[in-house]
């Protein structure tokens, strides 16, 4: 321990000359450390400034939350700005960054340091700076698309269609065909994902479900009257996320209270997403101890589970994902990514999953 009594730590760079630089976002301050021990002010305000770097002439290069923008300071001790909108909207709240060896900066935008503020931009992105890179909104761009078209429709069954077009484009340089496919057939719900590579090279993407269930069903239960019950037992561990920056880390928590339920409760998803790398099952059904089983959702196609919920709010989310959130320390590259899936030149790609609510409680 070199010092102590700060807030929230963050952004730690190191000088040639033998001091360091780090942040404490919420006291609004960037600190110096020199080796002798001695802590000072570097900057404050500091526009509750997160991560640090130096850029190719060794100015400080920071990203700040509270001022929504990456700066540079000068060698006379002058702010100045370098990026705070993208496509005439403010940035959310920068957070990392790195200079490349060719002088490009890059950082990452999400949206958790807005508090709460709103998002201008609508998705949590990764930039170049006096360059080009693509970048994808929060939860992939399928989720409230408006050019998605209705393709064919039957007694008991509707297919949704979305192709690529310039706006996509920005976000992802792939030409494919998404088709979407809901099926009912008594009262089981099936979900089709039908992805078409139309390009003449490989294609990389993910895809993941985001259904949510009222819970408690009945209006004389309780939250705390439901547990989600697996097919088999598991040992498996839910991944945690970074609260910082929203990335997935390699530390885990077990949350089964018996060998394969987790009981539902109010603060379970206070660190956010269960996250499921490795269950052996493939069904996960939401138990009520009063009235039984409610529904189940099956999902034999699909490698990765989330289980998610505001804190305290009525309703469980059961999300199949074929894909998973970026590691913290991603590198960016898409084809090296966790869970991408490759597709090759006009091949086509189809995964299924299922919701099948009892009739007891339709009724």
């Amino acid at each position: 321990k070199v010092a102590e009594g700060f807030e929230f730590t963050e952004g730690p760079l190191w000088h040639p000359d033998g001091w360091l630089l780090f942040s404490d976002v919420r006291a609004n301050t960037i600190y110096k450390w020199e080796s002798k021990n001695k802590t000072e002010v570097f900057r404050q305000p500091s526009g509750n400034a997160n991560g640090n770097t130096f850029d190719l002439s060794g100015r400080l290069i920071s990203a700040e939350h509270g001022n929504r923008r990456v700066s540079r300071t000068e060698e006379d001790g002058q702010i100045v700005t370098l990026a705070s909108e993208y496509q005439g909207k403010k940035l959310n709240s920068p957070n990392d960054l790195a200079v490349k060896s060719d002088g490009n900066i890059y950082f990452t935008d999400p949206s958790f340091g807005l508090g709460n503020g709103t998002s201008e931009i609508g998705f949590n992105g990764v930039y170049v700076f006096n360059g080009k890179t693509y970048h994808m909104p929060k939860h992939g761009f399928v989720r409230h698309n408006e050019d998605i078209k209705l393709l064919e429709q039957t007694e008991n069954s509707l297919t949704f269609s979305l192709k690529q077009n310039k706006q996509i484009s920005e976000w992802f340089p792939f030409d494919f065909e998404f088709l979407l496919k809901y099926t009912l057939t008594d009262n089981i719900l099936t979900l089709t994902h039908t992805v078409k590579n139309l390009g003449d090279s490989d294609m990389y993407f993910s895809i993941g479900g985001h259904p949510a269930f009222k819970c408690p069903f009945y209006d004389d239960e309780n939250y705390t009257d439901y547990h989600l019950e697996f097919e088999h037992p598991e040992t498996a561990k839910s991944y945690l996320l970074n609260m910082d920056n929203g990335l997935v880390t390699d530390q885990t928590k077990p949350v089964f209270n018996t060998k394969n339920t987790i009981n539902l409760k109010p603060d379970l998803f206070n660190e956010d997403a269960l996250i499921f790398k490795d269950l052996t099952s493939k069904k996960v059904a939401l138990v009520s101890k009063n009235h039984g089983e409610i529904l189940n959702v099956s999902f034999p196609d699909f490698k990765y589970l989330g289980i998610w919920a505001k804190p305290n709010a009525p309703y469980v989310c059961i999300e199949p994902w074929l894909g998973i959130a970026d590691h913290e320390n991603t590198n960016q590259d898409i084809t090296k990514k966790e869970g991408i899936i490759k597709l090759a030149a006009n091949k086509t790609f189809t995964a299924s999953y299922s919701i099948q609510i009892h009739k007891q409680h339709l009724e």
